[in-house]
């Protein structure tokens, strides 16, 4: 999650400056020069831009050449891949392949023609749907056309101490008026109910993008980058619901940092906590024992339109500049098999867009049915405008809240400053 800001804001300048002129969506461009080992294969770089899954990539990497005689793919991920992609751009260097997330990193490089459309390939119809669309709406003009493949993906929402679940004869509550009684029930036991960590203010985050996907209009984002709706008019009900979720929080939640929470919550300290499937992880790493599981934020009262929040964690794409497109497919088909997904799934802790590949890890089963059927939403800030800091503005707003400030007001500038920051940046 702290890590899905792999570019700087300085990319769109960059592409808008003609580097990738010439280059469209669907049109391969021009290839770079085709190098070959010195028995014959061809070789293709493939750059991924999320560090932690190095070891498994790599495993992936090395089985596939040594599957066939025809490619050989070398992974390459730089300590700050995100400057190293840009300088290259700058450069007409780009990769064969590119691994990286869904979010609107994709959507410019994307927009600017980077990446070849793979319509009509076999290995797209066990991709699960819901995740394409995902795609498909980062794309410019929500064109339907795949220019990368779903992967990896992931789960937020509310991560439960399923012994204080179980010790206080709580069952999963599945609207948000039966998460307020939860946490009444907890409270009146003596345990605090949620353990927040806004110090980090990228974890306040989590709450927004269960709930604002959910209550927002139909074709928000649409709209908005229009200039014909604001978040002023459309998002109280998310601030609302925030301010009802801090009174059970503990005392000083602006002042606890992620670690800080994370081994607290570990210590059995709170009941709850709002975060994604990453943050289990490092709960476990300060108590391996601890008994946890996920489910789905109940955004509201409505429960059959709450879903997991779950973005395209990994995808992979194949870059206008490739020297063998036919190879660098072949390769995605390999690395898109059950067996070969079932082996990321499992490795680097995630879910899959691939049908069929199951994270059975007992931490996040009370969400797993939800997203094998594609009963999820994505998070916002994909389709929000780059260097939007939607952290910061919530984060005063919690700062304003505790030094006195009158909710309704606080909900007021706050969405206005939001509204303020988005037209800023918003390029139609």
């Amino acid at each position: 999650m702290k890590g899905k800001r792999f570019l700087a804001l300085g990319l769109t300048a960059v592409m808008s400056a003609g580097i990738l002129a010439g280059c469209s969506g669907g049109d391969t461009g021009t290839a770079a020069k085709e190098t070959k080992t010195s028995d014959g294969k061809t070789e293709l770089e493939f750059l991924s831009t999320k560090a932690e899954n190095k070891d498994t990539l790599q495993k992936l990497v090395d089985a596939y050449n040594e599957s066939q005689d025809k490619v050989k793919v070398n992974l390459t991920q730089p300590a700050d891949a995100g400057t190293v992609l840009k300088t290259r751009m700058t450069k007409n260097d780009l990769p064969d392949m590119v691994s990286m997330g869904g979010d609107f990193n994709y959507a410019e490089l994307q927009s600017a023609g980077v990446f070849v459309d793979l319509s009509g390939e076999s290995m797209l119809e066990n991709i699960n749907e819901s995740y394409m669309n995902m795609l498909y709406q980062l794309n410019k003009d929500q064109e339907e056309k795949p220019y990368g493949i779903p992967y990896a993906t992931n789960s937020s929402g509310i991560i439960y101490n399923k012994d204080i679940f179980e010790e206080n004869n709580i069952t999963v509550p599945e609207t948000f008026t039966e998460l307020m009684d939860v946490c009444e029930t907890l409270k009146a036991a003596g345990i605090t109910p949620f353990e927040f960590t806004y110090k980090d203010a990228w974890t306040i985050l989590p709450v927004w993008n269960s709930v604002a996907p959910v209550i927002q209009p139909e074709n928000f984002y649409t709209d908005r980058r229009a200039g014909s709706t604001t978040f002023a008019d459309t998002h109280s009900e998310v601030m609302e619901k925030y301010l009802k979720l801090v009174e059970y929080a503990q005392n000083d939640y602006m002042g606890t940092s992620y670690d800080d929470g994370n081994k607290k919550f570990a210590a059995g300290e709170a009941a709850m906590m709002i975060n994604g499937s990453w943050a289990i992880t490092e709960i476990k790493k300060a108590n391996a024992d601890i008994q946890v599981d996920q489910f789905k934020f109940p955004s509201t009262d409505d429960a059959s339109k709450n879903m997991v929040n779950s973005g395209v964690d990994v995808l992979l794409a194949v870059t206008t500049s490739c020297s063998d497109v036919e190879g660098a497919k072949d390769f995605l088909s390999y690395m898109v098999q059950q067996e070969n997904a079932q082996i990321y799934a499992e490795e680097q802790f995630a879910f899959s867009a691939v049908n069929g590949v199951e994270q059975n890890d007992p931490s996040v089963a009370g969400v797993k049915d939800d997203i094998e059927a594609g009963n999820v939403v994505d998070f916002p800030d994909h389709y929000y405008p780059s260097g939007l800091d939607l952290s910061a503005d919530l984060s005063t707003f919690f700062l304003d809240k505790n030094n006195g400030k009158e909710d309704a007001k606080n909900i007021e500038d706050t969405l206005k400053k939001i509204d303020s920051d988005y037209d800023t940046l918003n390029v139609n």
